[in-house]
């Protein structure tokens, strides 16, 4: 295992997790929900990170999520 690939790991997590949350948190948003509510989305939409996904191609898995990412804010 080389050096990076712990970093490159913790990094894709992170993005997944974190581009989880928001499309969680926007989704409930846009259904009503009050800002708890939204959280609790927001969560539960972390907690159904496909770790799995991640783990076996956390480079190609952090590039995706940042392309996603990129195309979202293009759009914003």
């Amino acid at each position: 295992m080389a050096t990076h690939e712990p970093e490159q790991l913790a990094a894709a997590v992170r993005a997944a997790c974190i581009q989880a949350a928001l499309e969680g948190y926007e989704r409930a948003q846009i259904a009503g929900l009050c800002q708890e509510g939204a959280w609790e989305c927001a969560v539960d939409a972390m907690r159904m990170v496909d770790l799995k996904a991640i783990l076996q191609d956390p480079a190609a898995a952090a590039a995706a999520l940042r392309q996603q990412r990129d195309r979202g804010t293009a759009a914003a």
